[in-house]
């Protein structure tokens, strides 16, 4: 049975291993759940029990010695949960282990500090030995060092003897004896690195300050010895104790089968007897071959043990014979390298003065290329005065062309009239006088700017020449230089490849130098790989800081979308809330695409992208949210303006809900795959939200999406439309112009000076507006170029194709209320319109033309000066209108002033309150008409959404 539980024992401890292995594996996966599972299991509580504690202390104690260097670190960082072991336990403990839990919490503490002050040593206290000779040149840090190593030689020899004061005559003393053979390898490796250190300062420092030293040394090696020997006679006594145990299990046992053996013959009959005896007798020989096994056994031990003694010594002896070889080996070489150190050290000198002496010849090359700059210059200079004359010489060309073309009139003209011919001949000779004059002032000219130009041209040629000299000389002298330095560096690199062989010997000797440095070598890549991280980890700081202001403005719009004091924008269509939602949805997808790739590339990411994405992406919701709040106006009920509300408030919350989760603190400790995951699901969920606010949207305008299914040109019926407009804007102009040269013989001088007033008002409107068309035109040309990549103008326009009905639509409407605003003003001027009516048209016309600046605003690109144009062409429509209606409100309040004279003083009291309540009444009735006026407006635009 104990074979087995043994068995049982080590195969949980292979699959244990086994489970720790494949989880903290190098591939880059997550651990699996079945393999954490395991290690789950194997956890106990280490306090429930004082052996389990023990135990405990015994693992942390070998895992200290044998355990990664890491180890060592952390447990520094804990040694206030070791020393919370010994606190649950009071007294002797049940079991005699509490004297042994607290001495062990006490040496492990200790041994703890001596690494936290000795870096340098491992778990085992194995230390390089070129380390030890190298410490010992400070005579202070190696006696302090050898006292600090004493101390704890001494803490392990007392632990030790407590541990043997609480051996049990009685029980197993398995645990305790367990204790021991971590303190015995850490005693051997404090003894063997004193044994050289001692040896090194004697050899090399002096021998009377070091009597205290080699004291403690021989105390401290008298008790290992003495300490060995115990060990080796506990163990000897344990396994006569065992032997003692195993032949009194026996006794017992055979007492045991005789009694039972007694009481079955008196139960039994007769006849059993014999077939007992015989039973009996094969156990009793059965128990004999055991015993004879057992003990041939312990012989095997025994044996087995000298055996080991032996090799031991034989160990000891050579490992001595091989220390001092070793010191001398490291003397030689340590004379070596300080030959070759100095060696190097001249060499290095040598180098550097060489690299100074090249860097000023490479100043010297660069101050002779200047030189040569200037003199190209002085090139280009007399080229461009080539120029110049080449310039001249076809002026003069052009003189003389026209001197020609004098005298071919003057032939021409001689067959007329003699009074014709005088007069013509008069004309010639001034002619003639004027050309002579003006080729003499020209030739002089001429000839004076070709001797100051071949002057200049002389005195470049010649500083040209002195330049190239110049030139000529640095660079033979560059190659002169260049030449002696590469001889001398040639030189230099022959005697560095010598130094190099010799080197290449010593360092094939210092292989364990090497090591040292490979240890080296990575402790800076692991803070070169620290640098990076705290790098990302900036980027990532960053990137959530732009994600929060993100959740924060979504979280704005989803404030002024419940709030009563916010009415959205009242001038959106269903058209252009749609093409605000596909905004929105292209710019969802943006972002997703700028994420993704921010976690393909990791560290080497450009994140300027991805924070542009997030502003527009939050921008469009914003606008997606204020519009939708506006366009709830036309809905025929509460109902699907709940709707509406509720679909614009799941999209923005879907948005939040997209930035928040992809937070770096809630993508920590995923793989690459999963946060991919997270930004496509995310990204869906907004999708849906934005699809299920568009469906209802439409339901506003049931004729919206048809363009979807033309099997037509759409860029062609886009053209159309634009040029409808623009010939609806030009047949305006035209009436304005018909209108302003009509008759006025029944008209005032003030009603003639205010219709003129009204005609310069519209026909600014009118200007405006075609301005704006105009511009509206360049910038959807520039749209649709920049926009529809390889693909054709109908396939672009059918792939935004609510954006396209936007657009068509808004066209539409400029020309509508461009129309509707003449025959107003039409109206007004033959008195039959209200000067209400001119009102109204002229706030008709600045909204359709801001709905068409905002429809080509969704698509145009950044810093578009097209759309630039759009918008100052918008702001001068908007002007001219505001400027309409200044004059139209001025001329009623002018009326309503005149039908206004009523002295109210001289009313009595009775009609006074009469006429007060009067207008009371009249105020109430035009409120109410007001209110039911804006209702049935509401509806109108309902049905007139629909219709189109």
């Amino acid at each position: 049975m104990a074979s087995m539980r043994t068995a049982d024992h080590s195969k949980s401890d292979q699959e244990l291993a086994i489970s720790i292995k494949k989880a903290t594996n190098s591939d880059e996966i997550s651990p699996k759940r079945k393999h954490v599972r395991a290690c789950i299991v194997y956890t106990q509580p280490i306090l429930a029990d004082e052996v389990q504690t023990f135990k405990a202390l015994i693992t942390v104690h070998k895992v200290l010695q044998e355990g990664h260097s890491s180890a060592l670190k952390e447990a520094m960082a804990n040694r206030g949960w070791i020393d919370s072991l010994n606190r649950g336990m009071a007294g002797e403990g049940v079991r005699g282990y509490g004297p042994l839990i607290r001495e062990y919490v006490y040496y492990l503490l200790a041994k703890l500090s001596f690494h936290q002050q000795h870096s340098g040593f491992n778990g085992t206290f194995e230390y390089q030995e070129y380390i030890s000779l190298r410490a010992i040149n400070d005579p202070n840090e190696g006696y302090e060092t050898i006292t600090d190593l004493m101390v704890l030689q001494d803490k392990i020899e007392q632990f030790q003897k407590l541990i043997f004061s609480h051996f049990r005559n009685v029980g197993n003393n398995e645990c305790r004896i367990a204790a021991l053979v971590p303190l015995v390898h850490e005693s051997y490796g404090i003894y063997k690195f004193i044994t050289s250190m001692l040896r090194a300062m004697h050899s090399k420092f002096w021998k009377n300050e070091l009597d205290r030293q080699n004291r403690e040394y021989e105390e401290q090696q008298r008790v290992l010895e003495e300490r060995q020997q115990a060990a080796l006679l506990a163990q000897q006594q344990a396994q006569q104790q065992a032997q003692r145990d195993f032949e009194e299990q026996q006794r017992r046992l055979l007492e045991q089968q005789q009694r039972e053996q007694e009481a079955l013959l008196a139960q039994q009959a007769q006849w059993q007897t014999q077939g007992r005896l015989a039973e009996l007798e094969r156990e009793n020989l059965n128990a004999r071959a055991q015993y004879e096994r057992d003990q041939l056994m312990l012989q095997q031990y025994d044996q087995r043990v000298k055996s080991l003694e032996n090799e031991l010594m034989q160990i000891q002896g050579s490992l001595g014979q091989q220390m001092n070889s070793k010191d001398d080996q490291i003397r030689a070489l340590q004379e070596q390298v300080n030959t070759w150190r100095s060696k190097y050290e001249a060499l290095a000198k040598l180098y550097s003065q060489l690299r100074h002496e090249h860097l000023d010849l490479l100043q010297k090359f660069k101050s002779v290329q200047l030189k040569a700059a200037s003199a190209q210059e002085a090139i280009e200079k007399r080229e461009k005065l080539e120029r110049e004359i080449k310039t001249k010489n076809l002026e003069l060309a052009d003189m003389i062309r026209e001197r020609d073309r004098a005298l071919h009139d003057k032939d021409r003209a001689s067959g007329s009239s003699k009074d014709e011919l005088e007069k013509l001949k008069r004309e010639l000779r001034m002619a003639q006088d004027r050309a002579d004059n003006l080729e003499r002032s020209k030739g002089n000219e001429l000839s004076t700017m070709l001797s100051k130009y071949n002057r200049e041209m002389s005195e470049l040629e010649e500083a040209l020449r002195l330049k190239s000299r110049a030139l000529e000389d640095a660079q033979a002298k560059v190659r002169d230089g260049s030449s002696d330095l590469e001889q001398l560096l040639r030189e230099k690199e022959e005697e560095l490849e010598v130094y190099r062989a010799g080197m290449d010997q010593t360092l094939i000797e210092l292989n364990e130098l090497k090591q040292s440095q490979g240890e080296t070598d990575h402790a800076l890549d692991g803070q070169i790989d620290a640098l990076i991280l705290a790098n990302l980890d900036k980027i990532n700081d960053i990137i959530d800081s732009v994600l929060q202001a993100g959740v924060t403005r979504v979280d704005d719009a989803l404030y002024e979308l419940d709030s009563s004091m916010q009415a959205g924008n009242q001038n959106a269509s269903p058209s252009y809330v749609l093409s605000q939602v596909e905004k929105a949805s292209g710019s969802a997808m943006e972002f997703a695409t700028a994420f993704n790739n921010f976690i393909a590339d990791g560290p080497n990411s450009t994140h300027s992208d991805l924070i542009k994405a997030i502003n527009v992406f939050a921008g469009a919701i914003a606008d997606v949210c204020s519009n939708a709040k506006g366009v709830t106006r036309l809905a025929t009920d509460d109902k699907k303006n709940d709707a509406l509300m509720q679909g614009a408030r799941q999209s923005a919350q879907s948005t939040v809900q997209f930035f928040r989760g992809l937070q770096s603190f809630r993508l920590e400790g995923m793989d690459p795959l999963q946060k991919t995951d997270v930004v496509i699901n995310s990204n869906n969920d907004v999708q849906m939200m934005l699809q299920k606010l568009s469906k209802l949207i439409e339901g506003l305008a049931p004729g919206f999406g048809k363009l979807a299914n033309n099997k037509g040109d759409l860029g062609d019926l886009v053209d159309a439309e634009l040029s409808k407009a623009a010939d609806a804007i030009a047949a305006a102009a035209a009436r304005l112009a018909k209108l302003k040269s009509k008759p006025r013989d029944g008209f005032t001088t003030y009603e003639v000076k205010v219709h003129d007033s009204i005609l310069e008002a519209a026909t600014a409107i009118t200007t405006a507006i075609a301005e704006l068309i105009r511009a509206a035109t360049m910038t959807q040309q520039e749209i649709v170029q920049a926009g529809r990549g390889s693909s054709s103008r109908t396939a672009f326009y059918k792939k935004n194709n609510r954006w396209t009905e936007g657009l068509i639509s808004a066209a539409k409407a400029v020309a509508s209320s461009t129309n509707t605003l003449i025959e107003t003003a039409d109206g007004v001027l033959s008195n039959r319109n209200s000067p209400e009516q001119l009102i109204v048209a002229s706030n008709d016309v600045a909204a359709s033309t801001a709905q068409l600046v905002a429809a080509s605003r969704v698509k145009a690109g950044f810093m578009s000066k097209s759309q630039d144009r759009l918008e100052t062409a918008s702001k001068a429509v908007g002007a001219a209108c505001r400027s309409l209606v200044r004059q139209v409100q001025a001329m009623i309040r002018e009326r309503s002033q005149e039908d206004d004279q009523v002295d109210y003083s001289a009313l009595g009291a009775h009609e006074f309150k009469v006429r007060e309540m009067e207008q009371q009444v009249e105020i109430l009735q035009l409120e109410n008409a007001l209110t039911a006026a804006r209702r049935r407006l509401g509806e109108m635009r309902k049905i007139s959404y629909q219709d189109e």
